[in-house]
């Protein structure tokens, strides 16, 4: 029976933004609050923080323990293969990857995405058009298990899908489409620097931090406040890894 296990992969070194998934937002840290709100998700079996395992990254551990989740240390550069164990740990044979510094996942779509995933018996589903830090990756272990031994080490990095995007020919690829009123491709909604926290606080202040904020009204805020929005409309970054469409 398929099982899906959401790999967190954590650390806090950073050269743009120390500690993200630390930072905090509303009452609670941005981990945190990614954990919570994929907890309340039914079509996830299990969540895995996936710890580097550098000096410093200790409190992860201690965030898994409080929250009743389970975790796993690995190399800090092979980010790949922590993702691999994470899903082991969890008795599972498909991967849900988010980034940590992605608080609004857009998590109504994870249900119909699962059943195409399998329906079609895909190595690697996404959704497309969707904003920077909102969509999210299923990924059958088996193929990141692929990409991790026959790949290089930047295969092995946070480029965790790079080497299943170089050799599409061996692998079934699933991209999915998103209502055309609600694609914003333009729009980024990760937190890499500063301003990009400074932007999702506004957002959690409007909406509040207990309960998931939807897609919808999420772009509908953002579309109303342009000001909001343009706290981050100068940020780039050629390294900022996106989800291939």
């Amino acid at each position: 029976m398929s099982k899906l296990v959401a790999t967190l992969a954590c650390r806090n070194n950073s050269r743009r933004l120390y500690a993200k998934p630390l930072q905090l937002m509303g009452s609670e840290s941005v981990i945190e609050y990614m954990i919570r709100n994929l907890k309340k998700h039914s079509a996830i079996d299990e969540i895995v923080l996936a710890i580097s395992n550098l000096k410093g990254n200790e409190m992860y551990a201690d965030i898994a323990e409080k929250h009743g989740i389970q975790y796993i240390f690995g190399d800090d550069t092979d980010v790949l293969g922590r993702l691999i164990t994470a899903c082991e740990k969890g008795g599972g044979d498909m991967v849900f990857r988010v980034t940590t510094e992605s608080p609004f996942t857009y998590l109504e779509g994870l249900e119909n995405a699962l059943l195409s995933h399998k329906e079609k018996k895909a190595d690697y589903t996404t959704i497309a058009q969707l904003p920077d830090g909102v969509a999210f990756e299923l990924l059958s272990l088996q193929a990141l298990k692929d990409s991790h031994e026959k790949g290089e080490a930047r295969h092995r990095s946070e480029l965790c899908s790079l080497y299943l995007n170089e050799h599409r020919a061996g692998y079934v690829f699933n991209i999915l489409d998103i209502e055309k009123e609600l694609q914003r491709p333009d729009y980024r909604l990760t937190i890499d620097y500063p301003e990009d926290l400074i932007l999702c606080r506004k957002i959690i202040d409007h909406f509040g931090d207990r309960e998931p904020i939807s897609y919808k009204d999420l772009i509908q805020f953002m579309d109303q406040h342009p000001a909001i929005l343009s706290i981050v409309n100068n940020l780039t970054d050629a390294s900022y890894v996106r989800f291939y469409h």
